[in-house]
């Protein structure tokens, strides 16, 4: 595995796999990485010639900045694990080299994909994830780029940003990760204390239950129902669960034919924040 810290040398070293007609995939992901980036790596290695994952916490996108100090920085054990699934290249710059000195995001317009769920409660989020996946997509020029779907609004809004900024590439969402036993992997799972972990399945539990509810029960009931499964929790915090339309991300009142729909839900177990997600049937 070759190892970049810089994007010149990344770039001059892409320009030589371009001209050799070599599709290049590339998983965007900010380190501590576990089996679910695992899973994009072999995804984007069956479709592609040379494979690119970039390790960058980017400062941008946390609304918190006591998130940003504790986000889990793993780089020995990330490179082990990269090498582990015989990973091609590994971008991993510094802040300074991604900003230069003006860490600022800029401003996006995801035609109102950014202002719901996560939006609602991350204040400048979706910028900071738009500047950085830009400036990367920039910067490598790949032909693929895969993404969870863990995150699926963050995924949608780079589609959009993709569509909007004519990028020349194909954006991919994969399904999401899960631990045996349901939780969604993501890399604050680590920080959960062993009460925390013990419970946090729930979430997922909660999710499947409510989407067999759907298919015979009301948006407002279900919405209830899921309200007062956590009530019945006291370390788990439900921030938001909002069913809503897959397309627009819009949360919805009441189910209407021929249309897709997601449940969407965020929990705290104590500081640290889980999200999760589940396709519905009509």
């Amino acid at each position: 595995m070759i190892i970049f810290t810089e994007k010149h040398a990344l770039k001059v070293y892409l320009s030589t796999l371009k001209a050799q007609d070599k599709t290049i995939g590339f998983v965007p992901t900010m380190g501590a990485l576990h089996q679910g980036h695992l899973s994009l790596i072999k995804q984007a290695q069956q479709k592609n010639d040379v494979v690119i994952v970039s390790i960058f916490v980017n400062p941008t996108q946390f609304d918190n900045k006591e998130d940003l100090v504790k986000y889990p920085i793993t780089l020995e054990s990330d490179t082990k694990l990269l090498e582990s699934v015989s990973c091609d290249v590994l971008f991993h710059p510094s802040v300074e080299e991604i900003y230069q000195e003006n860490i600022v995001s800029e401003n996006f317009n995801f035609d109102g994909l950014e202002h719901q769920m996560e939006g609602k409660f991350r204040d400048g989020h979706f910028n900071g994830v738009g500047t950085i996946v830009k400036t990367l997509f920039e910067i490598v020029e790949p032909d693929k780029a895969y993404f969870g779907q863990k995150d699926f609004q963050q995924f949608q809004i780079i589609k959009k940003m993709g569509e909007k900024h004519q990028l020349n590439l194909k954006i991919k969402g994969c399904k999401i990760f899960r631990e045996k036993d349901g939780l969604a992997m993501s890399s604050r799972n680590t920080r959960l204390t062993k009460e925390q972990r013990e419970i946090a399945p729930f979430i997922y539990k909660t999710l499947k239950k409510a989407k067999k509810k759907f298919t015979t029960e009301n948006v407002e009931k279900v919405n209830e129902w899921v309200e007062n499964q956590f009530k019945k929790e006291p370390l788990l915090e439900l921030e938001y669960f909002t069913i809503a339309d897959e397309k627009t991300l819009e949360t919805i009142n009441k189910k209407e034919s021929g249309k897709k729909y997601r449940a969407f839900i965020a929990v705290f177990a104590g500081e640290i924040r889980l999200i999760d997600n589940i396709q519905l049937k009509n």
